[in-house]
């Protein structure tokens, strides 16, 4: 019987992704990997987080979105499981948005953090 958990995400490109997560400090691995679990169990996932109690995250593509999984058992984070989904998944629409925004040939004149954790954005783009 399989520990792992799959938690559906709205994360479906695995650049911001990946971005957002070393934007966030986090440590990465590259994929597809396995993502350890309980008795030895593994699943491939294309970015892994390892942590120090050989319990892997990781987030791995379903057809539509990359699902986090783990084994929620052995989570070993300073956010919770939510709390954690939350920040990357804030990080991973921040640089959405800057990815959009670029290709359309727009600059981020101003980037705000403000206190309740929402971020204000300001871009333009000069026409000639």
């Amino acid at each position: 019987m399989s520990h792992f958990s799959n938690i559906k995400t709205k994360i479906r490109d695995l650049t911001a992704l990946k971005t957002s997560l070393t934007n966030l400090g986090i440590d990465w691995k590259e994929g597809p990997r396995a993502v350890r679990g309980y008795q030895g169990q593994t699943l491939t996932a294309e970015v892994v987080v390892e942590q120090a109690n050989n319990y892997d995250i990781g987030f791995s593509w379903n057809g539509q979105e990359y699902e986090l999984v783990a084994d929620l058992q052995y989570w070993q984070q300073p956010l919770t499981v939510d709390g954690f989904l939350k920040q990357v998944t804030k990080g991973y629409a921040l640089e959405t948005i800057l990815q959009e925004s670029a290709k359309q040939g727009f600059q981020v004149a101003e980037q705000t953090n403000n206190q309740d954790g929402s971020i204000r954005l300001v871009v333009q783009r000069w026409s000639a």
